[in-house]
């Protein structure tokens, strides 16, 4: 047995067992792939995957136990790699960061170009995409670490820390009958009140959406939600064209920069959201990435992020057993 058999069959798992997909992100051949996996199969003595005709279908019981194996031989094999950088190249290396659209505009222009000055032959690249994506992401190593609210704390294989808190935000035109309310009603602003209006807001996926839906539904509240998006400048676009009031996370309102619409926080309705960064568990983190991590947040020293990553729930890998 060899590594280049344990890596294709990690690649067909996270490839959701297309030997086509696994084979290309590999840059080898489909036939090639399944020819080793049979072989591997017949030293070890057992099926490894199942099959119906030429198709993988998913695990067997024994290739759950092996490709578990398999994972944490693969994981030691990136660390060493991982080991080598940081004593050859101390302060060079690359650093994918998956993010939201929201951590991309207005976190990370915060930490970014401080890091690049201590790091200035580091390589940062962002990878932007919904939760769970990112969380996929870190998982299958495609990025150092991710950054979102929703997610990341409840991903299996992941050590997930607090960056920081925020609230969501009603951003309205400053002609509209809410910017009326004194600042002790805008506190006591109620459901049905803003139930009155058109609501433009996030994805499903993004920035406590599940909860604005879950407040609303406690109380049998059908808000008339006209448009979702990704992205806070756009709602704010369509707020400003007069298409309805806009409700999204407070670190993208700024009333120097946003001078065309008026804020009122509404954290009272939706409560309060945490907004986390995530590793892998288990990985070997290179000294610039405690360093960026700690410039995100100051509570974020080493040993935090190690007592995290040591605690944190094992991976459950995404295997169907028959």
């Amino acid at each position: 047995m060899n590594l280049q058999q344990f890596r294709f069959v990690r690649e067909t798992i996270r490839r959701n067992f297309n030997l086509t997909e696994a084979a290309r992100t590999l840059f080898t051949s489909q036939p090639g792939v399944s020819k080793s996996i049979i072989e591997l199969e017949d030293e070890l003595g057992i099926k490894i995957f199942e099959r119906h005709g030429k198709r993988i279908r998913g695990l067997t019981k024994p290739g759950a136990a092996v490709a578990q194996v398999v994972e944490r031989i693969m994981r030691e094999v990136d660390n060493l790699k991982k080991v080598s950088d940081e004593f050859a190249q101390r302060d060079e290396g690359g650093l994918v960061i998956g993010c939201t659209h929201a951590q991309a505009r207005y976190l990370l222009p915060q930490v970014i170009p401080g890091f690049r000055a201590q790091f200035p032959k580091g390589r940062v690249s962002l990878a932007e995409g919904n939760p769970t994506t990112l969380a996929r992401m870190v998982l299958h190593e495609q990025a150092d670490l991710a950054i979102a609210t929703e997610s990341l704390a409840h991903t299996p294989g992941l050590a997930a820390l607090p960056v920081y808190e925020w609230e969501h935000v009603l951003v309205v035109k400053p002609d509209h009958p809410l910017t009326s309310l004194t600042s002790s009603q805008a506190r006591s602003l109620s459901l049905e009140q803003l139930a009155q209006y058109p609501i433009v807001t996030y994805d499903r996926q993004f920035s406590g959406r599940r909860t604005i839906d879950e407040v609303f539904a406690q109380k049998d509240i059908q808000p008339d939600i006209v448009l979702e998006a990704i992205d806070a400048d756009v709602i704010k676009t369509y707020v400003d064209v007069g298409l309805g009031v806009g409700i999204i996370a407070g670190m993208a309102f700024d009333p120097r920069r946003d001078k065309d619409l008026v804020g009122i926080p509404v954290g009272h309705l939706f409560g309060r959201h945490v907004t986390r960064v995530a590793v892998k568990s288990g990985v070997f983190l290179r000294d610039y990435v405690y360093v960026f991590l700690q410039m995100m947040a100051a509570d974020l020293t080493r040993d935090v992020v190690q007592q995290a990553i040591d605690s944190a729930i094992p991976e459950e890998p995404n295997l169907l057993t028959q």
